[in-house]
């Protein structure tokens, strides 16, 4: 599991502690220039310190290091380079590294389509907490994809996502109550994850919600009727 990360006072230490070698301080310059914290964004000079930190084996470093090749970003995109530096870090317990190495099985991107491995690596992720890991073995589970389906087991991992605002694991999540897939019924706790989710611009939860809505005004509208129907009588 990766800890003990160091902090800098001022961006100036960390630059020289990373120009006198240091893999952490490397790696973290390449996150400024990434991402343009005290600096002019810069994906080529992100990536050259990502790489000086990883070939220290700094594990966060060749996470960051596979997820530029993965995407293309101040280098060319490589899937092959992506998958062995994301190896580097899984192995050595990186959560979002072994997220990212599972997608990559899972889609045969760099490495041969193996979803035996996508989802050993899944489960890695997903028990170090990392949210949308947690949601794609849930997703394994209630679809019965390579695992046997097991409802009650894809909610356990869409609830420890969905706690974390992962929405794609918390309309799912919403869904299951909604139908009563690994959990009891209950139209109030599946409109309550479908809320969650559409708040943060997920479709298939508005989508959802507007469904439940417009459901909810037929059953008011019948009911209106049937009351003056009966009033007439």
């Amino acid at each position: 599991m990766i800890s003990n990360r160091r902090t800098w006072e001022t961006f100036e230490e960390m630059r020289q502690a990373a120009e006198q070698g240091d893999a952490q301080a490397q790696c973290y310059l390449g996150v400024c220039y990434q991402t343009g914290q005290g600096v002019a964004p810069d994906y080529t000079e992100a990536v050259k310190w990502f790489r000086r930190a990883a070939e220290q084996n700094d594990a966060v470093a060749q996470c960051y290091l596979g997820v530029a090749f993965l995407n293309g970003a101040g280098v060319p995109q490589e899937f092959g380079e992506a998958a062995k530096w994301l190896r580097e870090a899984a192995e050595q317990g990186d959560p979002a590294a072994q997220f990212n190495l599972g997608v990559l099985y899972e889609t045969g991107q760099g490495v041969p389509q193996n979803y035996f491995e996508a989802l050993k690596w899944y489960r890695e992720s997903a028990n170090r907490g990392y949210p949308v890991a947690q949601f794609n073995l849930g997703v394994f589970y209630e679809q019965g994809h390579v695992v046997p389906q097991n409802f009650e087991e894809a909610v356990k991992w869409y609830l420890a996502a969905a706690e974390q605002e992962c929405a794609p694991a918390q309309c799912n999540l919403g869904l299951c109550y909604q139908t009563g897939r690994g959990v009891p019924q209950n139209s109030a706790e599946a409109v309550k994850w479908f809320i969650r989710a559409a708040r943060q611009g997920d479709k298939t939860a508005q989508h959802n919600l507007g469904l439940h809505y417009a459901s909810q005004e037929e059953v008011v509208a019948a009911t209106e009727t049937d009351e003056e129907n009966a009033g007439e009588s």
